[in-house]
């Protein structure tokens, strides 16, 4: 769910403007899972640009306070959202904590860095939603030590309906500031793409995995 639609519409902005987000229907990009895509995002971009991390972090912190109320925590999802979830935490003058893929294999073995306790409220940070996988996957680290999870923020999402019921089916209250379908309004309304591309990237949207075999058609 985005939080509002000036907000969608802005940040897919300046995402586009900074090439943290490319869209390439004529020569797609194969993901790691091997899906071929018309996008790529990588909005560990956002942190080079200081007016506009400055606005993402600022926007970030504005809704976590009005859709959870202040937490006691931020977290972030290693390794994407570390640097955004510093600069919200910073915002809001909370401490804040990472969550990585899984534990180390040494020293203290941890998959949570930083401290937090059972008990404390705690709202997640994340720079993108795919399928919502290791996103999830850092919420069932937090919950398993006990937090109070009040919700998940991310930058973007490309709005798989596999991730809404991944996230529908752990209860997780998922907000983002832009998804895919406020980027081709914005794309088209700024010339970026053409008409006839939006029509190709609104179809890989709809089946992902099987995009390459319908592109052929």
């Amino acid at each position: 769910m985005i939080f509002n639609k000036e907000t969608a519409k802005k940040t897919a902005e300046v995402l586009l403007q900074i090439h943290a987000i490319k869209l390439s229907p004529k020569e797609p990009f194969t993901w790691a899972s091997g899906w071929q895509s018309p996008i790529y995002c990588d909005n560990r971009i956002v942190l080079s640009y200081p007016t506009i991390r400055n606005y993402i972090r600022e926007t970030i912190g504005k809704h976590i306070e009005k859709e959870y109320g202040k937490p006691d925590v931020i977290a972030g999802v290693a390794t994407g959202a570390i640097g955004i979830g510093i600069l919200v935490a910073e915002y809001l003058g909370l401490p804040f904590i990472y969550v990585r893929p899984d534990a180390k294999s040494h020293g203290r073995k941890n998959q949570i860095e930083g401290f937090v306790e059972s008990g404390q409220n705690v709202v997640v940070v994340e720079d993108l939603i795919s399928t919502g996988k290791s996103s999830l996957n850092a919420v069932k680290a937090l919950k398993e030590i006990g937090v109070n999870l009040k919700g998940m923020v991310a930058i973007f999402s490309y709005g798989f309906e596999v991730a809404n019921q991944n996230f529908k089916k752990e209860n997780i209250r998922l907000h983002t500031l832009s998804n895919y379908e406020n980027l081709l309004e914005k794309a088209l309304e700024t010339n970026y793409i053409s008409e006839k591309e939006s029509k190709t990237l609104s179809e890989w949207n709809t089946n992902p995995s099987e995009w390459r075999a319908i592109s052929k058609k």
